[in-house]
């Protein structure tokens, strides 16, 4: 038989790359602590999506829907019997809307949107800054106006007047403010600019005192939203929780009441515990409303109220005490059914099904990619996967699954056991059998042909 010399080359050059090889090395793994070879529905198992968890929903839209909204959940309080016409219950820290009734409906606010007024023309002087007052600032004020008894040419601080205005309701102390900050009308458009800032897009604004004009009207959300962001002005706070001052008149000073019973305790109307005010108003067309907050618990509650429909004149603060009592009682009893936080109000269902569509949009393209990487891996692939399923990764994390972070092949993956790791050892001996027989055939078989 003669052996060309391919056939010997190539001969030689297969054992020499068996022989090459690392022979692996299996660690003896002991009966107790052996793990028996996953099955297929086990590997599925490993791969599948862990459960999310619940998601805390809230419908954007839902305060747009006439009528009452509320959420409660087990044991919360039942919501009091409430005549006004719109009404909000709102948590003052979070924004967070515990229940409302037509709260974006447009109703005339009365002197409440001096809340308004306050928030857009307070910071522009200092409380201490003195001002004499000219008789055409006190111009155009209208029939029938609450009046704290501003005078011409008499000098005021600026603090003074923001008593008359959160104290006495006073009209003419919101014209003279009005006439310092530029003007009646640049006034009411610095009003409107500034509630399209808060987030309260009910509010159209005529006459800055709240006086009734053809037009101009806000909504329970909007006052709502007014009195969350005075809570946040230490000037604000002050003046409106402020039960009685006196108010200067040349030579002499007279007493002045707040008219939020509320917080007076005036005309039989109980004081509420723990309030802190905010501002009241009442006009023939807007009828009776109120902004009141109240601090109780480690907790702080906004509430508006418009228009009461009935109980007689004091009704406004009445709903306003059962609602502030029942927002208390509903801590944690009632998921949120809207936002006073400005970008989270009125978002639209729209929006909100654009982002849900986004949400199962991704979900689906990671399915498809976790599918993918099952299909190309095969079942060796576990841990990769079950790392995909467990952290939302993609095929890019599955690659990289069970590397150290130099990019080294952690240990435990390095070393195959039981039959797996029998094959390249019986392979290397067949070779070498091969490779030896192959030499004592040329050694001494060449010579006897």
């Amino acid at each position: 038989m003669i052996v060309t010399p391919a056939v010997r080359h190539t001969a030689a050059g297969a054992a020499a790359l068996l022989l090459a090889l690392p022979v692996p090395f299996a660690p003896a793994v002991s009966s107790a602590s052996a793990v028996p070879p996953a099955s297929p529905t086990s590997h599925a198992a490993a791969a599948a999506e862990p459960t999310p968890p619940a998601r805390r929903f809230v419908d954007p839209a839902r305060l747009d829907r006439p009528g009452t909204q509320v959420q409660p959940l087990r044991g919360a309080p039942a919501l009091p019997s409430v005549s006004a016409l719109a009404w909000v219950v709102a948590d003052a820290s979070t924004g967070e809307v515990l229940a409302a009734r037509n709260a974006h409906k447009p109703l005339p606010p009365a002197s409440t949107l001096k809340a308004l007024f306050a928030l857009t023309a307070m910071p522009h002087h200092d409380p201490d800054e003195r001002h004499t007052v000219a008789d055409s600032e006190l111009t155009g004020i209208g029939e029938g106006s609450s009046l704290v008894g501003v005078k011409e040419g008499y000098t005021y601080k600026v603090s003074d007047l923001w008593n008359g205005v959160f104290l006495s309701s006073g009209n003419d102390a919101v014209h003279v403010l009005a006439a310092m900050n530029g003007g009646w009308k640049s006034t009411a458009r610095q009003m409107q600019e500034k509630a399209r800032s808060l987030g309260a897009r009910d509010t159209r604004v005529v006459s800055p005192d709240g006086y009734d004009a053809p037009g101009q009207v806000s909504s329970a959300y909007d006052l709502a939203v007014f009195g969350r962001a005075g809570l946040q002005d230490p000037q604000f706070t002050r003046y409106c929780s402020t039960p009685y001052a006196d108010f200067p008149a040349g030579s002499w000073s007279y007493g002045i009441a707040n008219t939020n019973r509320l917080l007076t305790g005036a005309d039989g109307v109980a004081r509420y515990p723990g309030l802190i005010g905010v501002k009241n108003g009442y006009t023939s067309n807007a009828g009776n409303t109120l902004i009141s907050a109240a601090r109780r618990g480690g907790r702080t509650l906004v509430v508006s109220v418009m228009n009461p429909q009935g109980g007689g004149g004091l009704a406004v603060y009445e709903e306003t005490r059962s609602l502030l009592d029942w927002g208390f009682a509903a801590a944690g009893r009632v998921q949120p059914v809207g936002s006073l936080t400005p970008g989270k109000e009125r978002r639209g269902a729209r929006d909100t099904e654009r982002v849900r569509t986004r949400e199962q949009a991704g979900e689906r393209a990671r399915e498809r990619e976790r599918s993918e990487v099952r299909a190309q891996a095969g079942p060796e692939a576990g841990d990769a996967l079950r790392l995909m399923a467990s952290t939302g990764g993609t095929r890019a994390d599955a690659k990289t699954a069970g590397k150290t972070a130099d990019g080294r092949t952690a240990p435990e993956k390095a070393a195959p056991s039981g039959t797996a790791a029998g094959l390249p050892l019986a392979l290397v001996g067949s070779a070498l059998g091969a490779a030896l027989s192959l030499w004592l055939w040329r050694r001494f078989g060449a010579r006897g042909n």
